[in-house]
């Protein structure tokens, strides 16, 4: 089977420089593949290379050797609109838009027609699944700026669905949200792959829910990978502690039997 994604020893460079630090930061031979319709969640401590492999594989970045294939073609050959048709993101942070939740949504059709100003029936409807799978279809003439967190999230989810992607990317989607937009956003990324068979990329800081959502993990550490592999292969209390620099202990739920991962604190 053809991987969805696959990187063959890519390298990707900062130059060094005051603003950023005193040496170049670059991600280092990075080699692995995602096969369609598997979860892959991206962990590792700060500056690991978590957000500037999105931004390669999203073409924000160009490597400096190696090369990237999304379904057998060389990523840098494809155009934005392409890619955009393939490869949905859905950000951290997202600056405030002055439109209602439906005019957000609508966005992802874009890439679909670029050269197009009005949308078509069809895309309207696309729209409207995409607000139905999400739960914000009854919030489609709502300003985005009177949503809460959590709605605003499925928002911006629901527009990465409209762009009918083949990969779904998304950088810490729990971030700011409280437990029960967490457990919303994490049954609805669960319930899209295993009901769509959609590809999902999931860049978390949160090593439980990455455990809990995915099928592989990879840990990053200084721009390399640490380690690739199933949650119980690589949620292990040595290595976590050399790449997180501080002690780590991991027990298994009773009830569900996954891994949890917690700091090891000190006794006062």
């Amino acid at each position: 089977m053809t991987p969805l994604v696959e990187f063959r020893s890519v390298d990707v460079a900062y130059p060094s420089s005051e603003r950023r630090r005193a040496s170049p930061f670059r991600l280092s031979g990075l080699s692995f593949a995602i096969a369609p319709g598997e979860i892959l969640g991206v962990v590792g401590p700060n500056s690991a290379g978590k957000t500037t492999l999105i931004r390669v594989l999203t073409k924000v970045l160009e490597p400096a050797a190696g090369e990237i294939f999304l379904e057998g073609k060389l990523l840098q050959t494809l155009t934005r609109w392409e890619l955009a048709r393939q490869v949905a993101v859905v950000p951290q942070e997202t600056p405030p838009f002055p439109h209602s939740v439906e005019q957000l949504v609508l966005m992802g059709r874009y890439p679909h027609a670029p050269g197009r100003f009005f949308e078509r029936p069809e895309d309207l409807a696309v729209a409207r699944e995409a607000m139905a799978t999400t739960g914000v279809l009854d919030l489609a003439p709502v300003a985005l700026e009177s949503l809460s967190g959590g709605e605003r999230q499925r928002a911006i989810l629901a527009r990465a669905l409209a762009q009918e992607p083949r990969l779904l990317i998304l950088d810490e989607p729990t971030a700011h949200l409280d437990l029960r937009y967490q457990a919303e956003v994490a049954g609805l990324l669960r319930s899209l792959n295993r009901e769509r068979g959609m590809t999902i990329l999931l860049v978390s800081h949160d090593l439980n829910l990455a455990a809990e959502l995915s099928d592989r993990l990879l840990l990053l550490a200084d721009g390399r990978i640490a380690r690739l592999g199933p949650p119980e292969q690589v949620l292990e209390e040595s290595v976590l502690a050399a790449v997180y620099g501080c002690p780590v202990s991991i027990e298994k739920s009773p009830g569900s039997g996954r891994l949890m991962v917690q700091v090891a604190w000190p006794e006062s």
